[in-house]
This record gives C-alpha cells, sequence and structure tokens, in this order.
C-alpha cells in the first residue's frame, strides 16, 4: 500500500492547479501578405490570438519592424480560452529587414506559434519561445525539432486533465509488465487519433471530447474506490487504457489545430510534437514510479484513507470539469 502513495500524491499535488486550467496553450501569430503592393508599401492581414489564463490575458504584444505600422483597427474576438485579434499592416519596403518579436514572452512559459507569409511568395514558420522570442526577418525560419518537440511536452505537462488519468491509470498496475502493456496501449490509441484528426481524416468538436475527457478520469476514479478485484478497470487496464487514450488524442488534437501545423513539414511538425506528448507522459510515469519506490523502501505506514483521498480529490475535479464543460456545450 505505501508504494502507492507517492502516485495518489502526485495527483493531488495536480488536484490543487486551478481548475478552469486545461493547459496552457500557445500563443498564435500570423501575417498573411495582401496581393497588391501601392506605393512600395506591402500590406498584411494579421492574426494574433492570446491566449487566457482564468479568464485574463497574457501580457504578450507582438513587435514589427520600425517599417510597419498598423493600418486598420483591430477587431477583437473573446473565444473561451483565448482573445483573438485581427488587423492590418502597412509595411514601407515589405518585410525584408528587422525582426518580428513578442513582448513579454520572455516571462512567461509559454510560446508563440509563428506564421508569416510574405509578399513574394515565401514562407516562415517557426516557433518563438521565451528563450528566443524574436525571429529576424531574411534568416528564414522553418519549425525547428526543439519548437513542436517542446510544445508536445508542455501540452502533457500543463494538460492536467490528462495528467491525472495517466495518474489515476497507475492506481491499477503494481507490476511492471502490465505498466508497460498499459501505457503502451495508452500510446498507440491517441497517436492513431492524432494523426487522423490533424490530418483532416477524421475531426471531432473539441468542447465535447474535454467534456468526455473529464469523464475519464471520474470513471478511473469510481472504478478504484469501488475496491474490489472484479472492476473492468482492474481485469482489463490495457483496453481501458486505449479506450480512452483512443479519446485522449483527440484532445491532443485540438490543441495541435489551435497551433497550426506548417504544410511544407507536415508530417515531421505532426511526429515531433506527438513525440513531445510522449517524453511528457514518460516523465509523469518515470517520476511517480521513482518517488513510490524510495517511500516503499523507507516503509514508512500510509493509511489507507490518505491513500485514497487524492482519488476523491481527482475524481471530484474531475467531475467539476465534466458538469461545467458539458454546460458549456449544451448552454
Amino acid at each position: 500500500m505505501a508504494a502507492r502513495w507517492p502516485l495518489a500524491a502526485l495527483a493531488a499535488a495536480c488536484s490543487a492547479l486551478p481548475a478552469a486550467a486545461h493547459e496552457v496553450r500557445p500563443a498564435y501569430l500570423r501575417l498573411d501578405a495582401q496581393p497588391e503592393a501601392v506605393d512600395a508599401v506591402e500590406r498584411y492581414a494579421v492574426v494574433w490570438k492570446t491566449p487566457l489564463t482564468g479568464g485574463r490575458r497574457l501580457s504578450l504584444l507582438p513587435v514589427f519592424p520600425p517599417s510597419c505600422s498598423q493600418a486598420a483597427t483591430a477587431v477583437d474576438t473573446v473565444t473561451a480560452d483565448a482573445l483573438v485579434q485581427h488587423f492590418e499592416l502597412a509595411c514601407r519596403d515589405g518585410l525584408r529587414s528587422g525582426e518580428v518579436a513578442v513582448a513579454g514572452l520572455a516571462i512567461t512559459i509559454t510560446d508563440v506559434v509563428l506564421h508569416i507569409a510574405f509578399a513574394d511568395g515565401t514562407r516562415a514558420h517557426t516557433v518563438l519561445t521565451p528563450e528566443h522570442p524574436s525571429l529576424a526577418l531574411g534568416a528564414g525560419g522553418n519549425a525547428s525539432a526543439a519548437g513542436y518537440f517542446r510544445l508536445g511536452v508542455a501540452h502533457l505537462v500543463f494538460g492536467i486533465d490528462h495528467i491525472l488519468f495517466v495518474l489515476s491509470l497507475l492506481y491499477f498496475l503494481h507490476r511492471l509488465a502490465p505498466l508497460a502493456k498499459a501505457v503502451t496501449a495508452f500510446t498507440a490509441a491517441h497517436s492513431v487519433t492524432l494523426g487522423l484528426s490533424a490530418l483532416d481524416v477524421v475531426r471531432l468538436p473539441q468542447a465535447p471530447v474535454e467534456a468526455i475527457i473529464a469523464l475519464s478520469i471520474v470513471f478511473l476514479a469510481v472504478e478504484k474506490l469501488r475496491g474490489g478485484p472484479d472492476t473492468i478497470t482492474t481485469r482489463h487496464t490495457w483496453v481501458v487504457a486505449f479506450a480512452f487514450g483512443l479519446l485522449h488524442g483527440f484532445g491532443f488534437a485540438g490543441a495541435l489545430a489551435d497551433i497550426g501545423l506548417p504544410k511544407e513539414n507536415l508530417l515531421l511538425a505532426l511526429l515531433l510534437f506527438n513525440l513531445g506528448v510522449e517524453v511528457g507522459q514518460l516523465g509523469v510515469v518515470l517520476a511517480g514510479l521513482a518517488v513510490a519506490w524510495t517511500v516503499g523502501r523507507s516503509g514508512v505506514p500510509v493509511p489507507k484513507w490518505l491513500v485514497l483521498a487524492p482519488l476523491w480529490a481527482s475524481g471530484s475535479l474531475a467531475a467539476y470539469w465534466f458538469v461545467s464543460r458539458t454546460a458549456a456545450v449544451v448552454g
């Protein structure tokens, strides 16, 4: 019993995070050259999408070269998790020098996906990070491996509901072989649906998917709290992991749709994002196992109610998510 306590502690720590946060989504900046330039002034249609955290916008601001100025009043649209601004940028002599940057990015933990379609038909696509918050114009800018890989890791690490599902699943696994089988099943399943959705083969509405993802955590909590060896998850853990993994893949795909994929390197970007998700997931599992092994070796007795308390917390939090997300769908 002591070996299972640290996993419960990790789940409780995740449960303590803000209930409204699904994950830290990246910001998005897109510049598309308009067909005609007048007097050497190129015009760009700009889309600037800033994540909302707890209903508040992140303090981020796009910065363009001095030769560029905003040519039209921004039109703001508020979605469930972001503020989206549309405006036009007028650039004397085009976008050929200087840099595009995001002020305030260096003091955040988010990233910015940047797309630029230049007037000459060339494109730049990259991921700006707190460490590298700008793109030097004329330097290309194909998305680096670290960019999409990093986004995949961040989506898993900051995707609280995904973490709670994985940690809740570990309550049913006490030997290495079943653990490897269940984790492999979950990985294979969400990789399939992530790929199919990202490639537009299959697409599900994101809001209902997120509601059912919350319900998957409730399902695991109830299964374990019922006790006894004859629950569906106890008898067929890898099957349950695979079935819900298909659903979680659509959740990952929703985040990837917000980020956008470069058409030139679509499959590579998809692969890198998925590998990032897997590394984040593996990190969660290994952290849980490492702490479990350490405390298990200490021989410290842990009361059963304390072991199960985080499951109650996780299940209750997920039930709240399910109700609130379902209300948002039907409302």
